[in-house]
């Protein structure tokens, strides 16, 4: 017994087998398709990020803090960053070592980290954003982009690293605060809400603004230009902010006018928005997409010049607040969660406001354009299992959005907007896997979905549905 004891003694005294396990965090989170993404060892708690552009050079100068902790005993860690010229890097106010390696930007601190006890990371840089680095990573391009009238940041899945230092992976959602200095006949737009503008002395604009809740990287968002700004109140006194391009204002203001009426009815049948405000902003050209930036959806141009779709995506993006932003991924692998229940979320929107028969034709029409597509195998396939090198395929939209509807007609109406809210609730401002919202969908219905949900998630050929004629 003795001789147990003075073992004890000397485990405690070492710190323990556990405790002597010190090790580099990860360089990469996890994520099945892209394991590069992310980063292990740490979990980001805030971003202050503060940058001044440059409007001839779209030269950017920046300084971001983490403020993380770190989730075992660290020898060193990586961030996601790519291009520009880094000018220091403190650790807890003081000089560290660094290297980098491609879009890997690893930190060694002179004295190990340890588990649980917070940290602040401060990378100094600047350079125009992707200059360098196209072609240098795997994975898509994206990020902080400059246009004729300004700039648009749009970084789905991973181009928050082309513009700021970052742990660049849905699995770690933090809250931001972006201090962005432009000249004085610029307006800045990004998350959360504004807080203050302050007027500096060399001609230019502080803007302040502030996120409340944890958001993923790609979904932060900077977008400059020469915008209009409409304020408004949606249900319960959610503010609403729209920033629009000067010349098209009055469209845009038209073609965005139910946002306050979705709103209401996707709290109805989601339960309540999830953020402090809700908006939209609108780049003064030509985007041949939009994106659900948490609390200020991203628009291009052509939204505001009488587009017969342009209401449906409104919907679409505003349903990513629920389901993509507060709800998100735990792998991109997941993605038909985002795609594909914003998809039949514009769908739902529809019904409430033209009948159920403009839905039910709506519905066929998808149907049958997959089903009878030559290549359905290939635009259309299984929602649940893109290919990594298309990741953003029709599949995960309409397909994802018919699992949703078959699913509805399987379990009946009452049942499936209880799945809805149920599955909503249990994963708000967390992480979501399919096997989560499987899980979900069975408890609620009290079915056994395992068979359907092959076949509608996984399986290569969608399978039948019967309409009425």
């Amino acid at each position: 017994m003795r001789r147990l004891w003075i073992l004890v003694i000397v485990l405690v005294l070492a710190g323990g087998v556990h405790a002597q396990e010190i090790t580099p965090g990860l360089d990469g989170i996890g994520d099945p398709y892209f394991p590069n993404l992310g980063n292990g060892g740490y979990d980001v708690q805030h971003y202050a990020i503060d940058l001044s552009w440059d409007d001839t050079t779209n030269q950017i100068a920046g300084t971001v803090t983490l403020e993380a902790n770190p989730t075992e005993n660290l020898t060193a860690f990586n961030l996601d960053f790519r291009g520009f010229e880094i000018d220091s890097i403190t650790l807890d106010g003081a000089e560290v070592d660094w290297e980098r390696d491609g879009g890997e930007l690893t930190i060694t601190p002179p004295e190990s980290l340890t588990k649980d006890t917070a940290f602040e990371i401060t990378v100094t840089y600047s350079g125009v954003p992707g200059e360098g680095v196209f072609g240098a990573y795997d994975v898509f391009a994206g990020g902080w982009t400059r246009h004729t009238k300004g700039v648009y940041v749009a970084s789905e899945p991973n181009g928050a690293s082309m513009w700021f230092p970052a742990n660049d992976h849905p699995l770690d959602k933090a809250t931001f605060t972006f201090e962005i200095t432009v000249p004085s006949n610029y307006v800045v737009a990004a998350n959360g809400l504004l807080q203050t503008i302050t007027e500096n002395d060399d001609e230019t604009l502080t803007y302040l603004w502030q996120t409340n809740d944890p958001m993923a990287t790609y979904l932060a968002t900077v977008n400059i230009g020469d915008f209009v700004v409409q304020t408004g109140e949606g249900p319960n006194g959610l503010p609403i902010r729209n920033y629009f391009p000067s010349r098209i204002a009055e469209s845009a203001t038209q073609a965005f006018a139910p946002t306050a009426d979705m709103i209401a009815f996707y709290n109805e049948i989601f339960g309540p928005y999830p953020f402090e405000a809700y908006g939209v902003v609108v780049a003064d050209t030509d985007l041949p997409f939009a994106l659900e930036t948490q609390t200020i959806s991203l628009f291009g141009n052509r939204i505001a010049v009488g587009r017969s779709s342009a209401e449906t995506v409104i919907a679409h993006e505003l349903a990513h607040q629920w389901f993509g932003n507060s709800v998100s991924l735990s792998r991109w692998k997941d993605i038909w969660l985002n795609e594909g229940f914003a998809t039949y979320a514009s769908l739902l929107w529809l019904e409430h406001t033209r009948g159920t028969e403009a839905f039910q034709n709506e519905v066929e029409g998808y149907y049958l354009f997959i089903a009878n597509s030559n290549l359905a195998t290939q635009r259309f396939a299984a929602p649940a299992n893109p290919q990594q090198r298309d990741l953003f395929n029709a599949g995960v939209y309409v397909r994802g959005a018919m699992a949703l509807h078959a699913l509805r007609l399987e379990v009946g109406d009452a049942a499936f907007f209880d799945i809805l809210r149920a599955y909503y609730d249990c994963f708000k401002y967390s992480n979501a896997t399919t096997e989560g919202f499987i899980q979900v969908a069975q408890e609620v219905s009290s079915k056994d979905l395992a068979a359907f949900f092959e076949g509608w998630l996984y399986a290569e050929k969608m399978p039948e549905l019967e309409f009425e004629s």
